[in-house]
């Protein structure tokens, strides 16, 4: 079954890698969910980007962690086992949807994959099948055939790689899908409206709609998203997010 030593901490590694992968295509990308999308006591869309902060900053420590130790572990070991550090990811991946099915949907309910589902409990099964139980599986069957490993040059290689893949998970979900015309963007509270529009007038982009409280959506130019981040926004998705969590939002 490999090195018990990268087993686990390829595993941690994957559950952290999970969570991201979760909370960026579900929270950031797709918008179906937010971390505490069903708690009644958290309406406000900026309390729930706050949480999805707060979530995603305990993944990077976990993925931190987890890297700590792989590079740990290389200056010990004589080689890293290739197959067994992959099952090792895809055991800790589908870890991490198998624990969240669980916990946050079943016992504390929190989420579901679709709030604004019909039928909840069909994403829920559908997820847990696909990113849960799958890479489980496939992880068991790669550590029962995993042999030999690779040199320390490629290990350290690969480590980069994993360094560079986890990374960057967020920046590419920082940018909005090119097929959406326009951009969704939550800013502070503290932020009036003359100087959101004075915001989106230098970032090269015009307000089509706002509530009033921070929340707008805008014409803008996809390279110029990531310079809302530095004058105030909190969140910069696509235009696909009002019919999901921002029309839930204001429920």
């Amino acid at each position: 079954m490999g090195n018990g030593r990268w087993i686990r901490a390829g595993a941690i590694l994957g559950f952290a890698l999970g969570g991201f992968f979760d909370g960026i295509l579900l929270h950031q990308i797709l918008g179906w969910h937010h971390l505490l999308s069903l708690v009644p006591s958290v309406t406000d869309l900026r309390i729930q980007v706050m949480w999805d902060g707060y979530f995603h900053a305990l993944m990077s420590v976990i993925a931190g962690l987890g890297l700590w130790l792989l590079w740990r572990i290389r200056q010990d070991a004589p080689a890293l086992p290739g197959r067994g550090l992959a099952g090792a990811l895809l055991i800790g991946f589908g870890v991490w949807h198998v624990l969240d099915t669980l916990l946050s949907h079943w016992i504390l309910g929190i989420h579901r994959i679709r709030v604004d589902s019909p039928n909840p409990l069909f994403w829920d099964l559908l997820w847990l099948g696909a990113f849960g139980l799958v890479p489980v599986l496939a992880g068991l069957w790669l550590l029962r055939g995993s042999g030999g490993g690779l040199s320390r040059r490629q290990s350290g290689s690969a480590l980069l790689v994993l360094f560079a893949m986890t990374g960057g998970m967020a920046a590419v979900a920082l940018r909005p899908p090119p097929d959406q015309p326009l951009t969704a963007v939550v800013f502070r509270q503290s932020l009036s409206q003359a100087q959101i529009d004075a915001i989106l007038e230098r970032a090269g982009g015009r307000m089509v709609w706002t509530d009033g409280e921070g929340v707008v959506l805008a014409d803008l130019p996809g390279d110029r998203a990531w310079s809302l981040y530095r004058q105030g926004a909190l969140l910069v998705g696509s235009a696909g997010l009002p019919p999901g969590c921002f029309a839930w939002s204001a429920a």
